[in-house]
């Protein structure tokens, strides 16, 4: 079974004051990028794994998706979304990723923001995925860039021109790390940009387009600190492939 840390008190109460929790969409630096991947929504029956509060449910609910399967893991987070909303067409759903099995050709759009990487079984949610998703279906999904979550616990170092440099350690040593956010005890999975490519080519997916997250450059200006660290190193990696027509796998 998935860790399930957002039901801990201690580290819903933290997560609940984040910006991206407080204030939606809007408040998720990486929104517009992640939007701009998405396809054409309306009419559409699409699936999201690791749903949170439902922001990003609710704005597909807004874009006329026939049908919204939001999935979480955690209850406190569940009952969240549901007090947000009552749109009938989003339909609140509690499961665990890790053994989730959605039914074959039931999805036209998965999307899934900062969920896989707490997930051991990326070759499993993938192919699962795929089986779910129409011929011509879509997944686009972000997780943090493994270049950020190669290190358990991030790091800056001096460089020798005077500025801090992101460090990176163990990058090709993939699997668990334990690191200490919000509460003691978080567990993530690292895997490099090779491994989530090639184990989506895999289960019979091809790329649509990538994106290692940068800001805007009026997020720049309206956050100039940002220039210091978030030109320095990806902190998100946002991925969208397809599911051809006329192809099982």
């Amino acid at each position: 079974m998935a860790q399930n840390i957002y039901d801990d008190p201690a580290f819903f109460a933290g997560y609940s004051d984040f910006p991206r929790s407080r204030l939606g969409l809007d408040g998720t630096a990486e929104w517009e990028s992640f939007r701009a991947l998405l396809p054409p929504i309306a009419g559409k029956r699409v699936v999201e794994l690791g749903c949170g509060f439902g922001h990003l449910s609710r704005w597909l609910a807004a874009e006329g998706a026939q049908r919204v399967l939001a999935y979480d893991l955690s209850e406190k987070m569940l009952a969240a979304a549901r007090a947000a909303s009552a749109d009938a067409a989003i339909d609140y759903r509690r499961a665990d990723l890790d053994t989730l099995v959605l039914e074959p050709q039931s999805a036209d759009l998965v999307v899934s923001a900062l969920t896989l990487h707490y997930l051991a079984d990326f070759t499993r949610i993938t192919t699962m995925i795929h089986t779910a998703l129409v011929p011509g279906g879509d997944l686009v999904f972000s997780v943090e860039h493994p270049i950020y979550a190669a290190r358990a616990v991030p790091e800056w170092v001096p460089a020798s021109d005077g500025r801090d440099a992101f460090a990176i350690a163990d990058y090709s040593v993939e699997g668990p790390r334990r690191t200490d956010w919000i509460v003691d005890g978080v567990v993530k999975y690292h895997r490099t940009l090779a491994t989530m490519l090639n184990t989506l080519a895999g289960a019979g997916f091809t790329c649509r387009a990538i994106n290692e997250w940068r800001p805007s450059e009026a997020q720049l200006a309206a956050n100039p600190d940002w220039a210091a660290t978030e030109l320095t190193r990806p902190m998100f990696l946002i991925v969208a492939v397809h599911r051809p027509e006329g192809r099982s796998h």
